[in-house]
C-alpha cells in the first residue's frame, strides 16, 4: 500500500543519513550516498551530544580502586575490628563480600555500562524503578556532606604538620606537662597529646554538651572544607578524561605511605600485642549480631554500592570492555587493602598500649577518629616526622578525593543526563557545578562546629529478568573466556538467593 511503501522510505533515508542509533561507543559504518528524493518529510533529527569515554581500561579501573579504596580502608575498617574484638571481624567481613559485595558490584558495573546512563536515566528501560536512582542520589548527597568534612580535617592536620615539632608530639613544650602527668583529666583517665588535639583542637566537644548545644562553627576548619570543595569542584570540571591520569598517582601514593608505616610499626616496642590482637578472633564474638551488621554496612560503605558512583563510572566504559574481570579485580584490591591497612594501625596500637601498660582494646576510644590518634602518634615517633606527617596526611586526601570524586560523578551525571542541554554547554555546567559544590559547602558547615562527631555517631519474574541480565552481560563482553560464563553461575545464585536473604537478615537485626 502507498503508505507501507512511505515507511519503507523514510526508513531507508534514515539508515542511509547514518542517523542510526549508536551504542557506548560503537558507531555502526555508514556510507555517505546520495539522498533518495521522497514524498516523505522527515523531521529534523535532534542534535545528540556525544558522551566521553574513558582514555583506556587502566583509567577506569584505577579510578574505580581510588573510588574504592579510600578513607574508609584507613579509618573505618580498623576501628570496626577493633571494636568488634579484633581479627573474628574478618570472617564475616570475606562472607559478607563474597555473597553480598562481588555480586551487587557486578550488577551495578554492567547495568551502567550496558545502559551508558547515569543513576536514573539508565531505568529508562523500566520507568517505575527511576525511584532507585533518585534514592541513590540522595544516599549521594548525604555521604558527599560528610565525607568532605573528613577530609577538611586531614587538611588541618597537614597544615598542623609544617610545625616542628608536631603539635601532637611529646618534643612540643605545650605536651611537655601532659607526658610527664599520669592522669590529666577529671576522669583520672591516661591521655595523650595526640587524644588531646583530636578532641580539643580539631572537634571542639569539650566545649558541647550535645546535639541542642552546637556552638559557633570552627572558622578554621570552616575555611578548610571550603578548599576542599574549591579542588573537588576544579577536579569535576576537566572531566574524567584528565582526571583519569591523576588516578595513576592518587591510586598507587597511598600504597607506598602504607608500606612505610608498617615497616617502622614493626620496629616500635609492643606492636606484636597489636597485631595479635587483629588476627587472633575471639569466637564468641560471631554470635554478636551486631558483628555481622558491621560486616554488611562496612562492605557497602568501602565498595560505595548503591550510591550511584560505580553505576556512572561504568557509563563512560566502551560497551565491549569486560566488566566481571574489573569487578574481580577491583573488589579484591579493596579489601586487601583494608586488611593490609589493618596491620599499620594495630602495629601502632600494640606499642600505645605498651607506653601505657593496658590491653590493647583499652588503648584508645573507638570512634572514627581513631585512625587521627593512631596514625598522628605513629607519626611523631618516626625519624623525620614532619616530613612523613606531610606525606601520610596528603595521602589521606588523595584517598579521600578519588572517593568524593565518584559519589559527585554519580550526581552530576545524572543530572546531565536528565537535561543533555548542560553537557554541550561548558558555560552551564561550570555554572551547575559550582553552584552544587557551594550548596554542599553551606550544608557542611554544621559538620564543622562542636556538636560534629555527635552527628557522625547517628548516621515480577525474578528467574527470567535474571537470566535475561546474565545473557546481556556475555552479550556486552563479546570477546568472553570461558571461565566468565561459568562465574555468572555463581553471581545469578547470589542474585536470585543468597544476597537478598542476607540482607533482609542484617536489616531485621539492625
Amino acid at each position: 500500500c502507498p503508505h507501507h511503501i512511505c515507511l519503507m522510505k523514510c526508513v531507508k533515508a534514515i539508515h542511509m543519513n547514518g542517523n542510526a542509533v549508536t551504542q557506548n561507543g560503537f558507531n555502526p559504518p555508514s556510507i555517505p550516498t546520495p539522498q533518495p528524493q521522497s514524498e516523505c518529510q522527515l523531521p529534523t533529527p535532534t542534535p545528540i551530544v556525544q558522551r566521553e569515554q574513558w582514555g583506556g581500561k587502566y583509567e577506569f579501573l584505577l579510578s574505580c580502586i581510588g573510588y574504592c579504596v579510600g578513607l574508609g580502608n584507613v579509618w573505618r575498617f580498623p576501628y570496626l575490628c577493633y571494636r568488634n574484638g579484633g581479627g573474628v571481624f574478618l570472617i564475616p567481613y570475606f562472607i559478607m563480600l563474597i555473597v553480598t559485595g562481588v555480586p551487587l558490584f557486578l550488577m551495578e558495573l554492567s547495568l551502567g555500562q550496558y545502559g551508558a546512563a547515569g543513576p536514573i536515566t539508565v531505568w529508562k528501560c523500566c520507568p517505575l524503578l527511576k525511584g532507585i536512582g533518585i534514592g541513590m542520589l540522595c544516599v549521594s548527597t548525604l555521604v558527599c556532606l560528610y565525607y568532605n568534612v573528613i577530609i577538611a580535617w586531614t587538611f588541618y592536620y597537614l597544615g598542623s604538620s609544617f610545625q616542628s615539632p608536631l603539635p601532637w608530639s611529646c618534643e612540643a613544650l605545650a605536651n611537655a606537662a601532659i607526658c610527664n602527668n599520669t592522669a590529666n583529666n577529671s576522669t583520672g583517665k591516661v591521655l595523650t597529646p595526640t587524644e588531646i588535639f583530636w578532641n580539643e583542637q580539631v572537634l571542639g566537644v569539650v566545649g558541647s554538651k550535645g546535639l541542642h548545644d552546637p556552638g559557633p562553627v570552627r572558622w578554621p576548619l570552616a575555611l578548610c572544607l571550603l578548599a576542599a570543595w574549591i579542588i573537588i569542584f576544579l577536579c569535576m570540571l576537566k572531566g574524567i578524561r584528565s582526571s583519569g591520569k591523576v588516578v595513576y598517582v592518587t591510586a598507587t601514593f597511598p600504597y607506598f605511605v602504607l608500606i612505610v608505616l608498617i615497616i617502622r610499626g614493626a620496629t616500635l616496642e609492643g606492636s606484636l600485642q597489636g597485631v595479635a590482637f587483629y588476627l587472633t578472633p575471639d569466637w564468641s564474638r560471631l554470635a554478636n549480631a551486631q558483628v555481622w551488621n558491621d560486616a554488611a554496612s562496612q562492605i557497602f560503605y568501602s565498595l560505595g554500592i548503591g550510591v550511584g558512583g560505580l553505576l556512572s563510572m561504568a557509563s563512560y566504559n566502551k560497551f565491549d570492555n569486560n566488566v566481571i574481570r574489573d569487578t574481580i579485580v577491583i573488589t579484591t584490591g579493596n579489601c586487601c587493602t583494608s586488611f593490609f591497612a589493618g596491620f599499620a594501625i594495630f602495629s601502632v596500637l600494640g606499642h600505645m598500649a605498651y607506653r601505657k601498660g593496658v590491653p590493647v582494646g583499652e588503648v584508645a576510644d573507638t570512634g572514627p577518629g581513631l585512625a587521627f590518634v593512631a596514625y598522628p602518634e605513629a607519626l611523631a615517633l618516626l625519624p623525620g616526622s614532619v616530613f612523613w606527617s606531610i606525606m601520610f596526611f596528603l595521602m589521606l586526601f588523595m584517598l579521600g578525593v578519588d572517593t568524593l570524586f565518584g559519589n559527585m560523578e554519580g550526581i552530576t551525571t545524572a543530572v546531565l543526563d536528565e537535561f543533555p542541554h548542560l553537557r554541550g554547554n561548558p558555560l552551564q555546567k561550570s555554572l551547575f557545578l559550582g553552584a552544587l559544590c557551594f550548596f554542599f559547602y553551606l550544608m557542611g558547615l554544621l559538620l564543622v562546629t562542636n556538636v560534629s562527631m555527635f552527628v557522625f555517631n547517628e548516621e515480577s519474574d525474578v528467574s527470567a529478568c535474571v537470566n535475561q541480565f546474565c545473557q546481556d552481560i556475555l552479550d556486552m563482553i563479546r570477546h568472553c573466556p570461558p571461565w566468565c560464563g561459568k562465574v555468572l553461575i555463581y553471581f545469578k545464585a547470589c542474585w536470585v538467593f543468597c544476597t537478598p536473604f542476607l540482607l533482609l537478615v542484617s536489616l531485621h537485626l539492625n
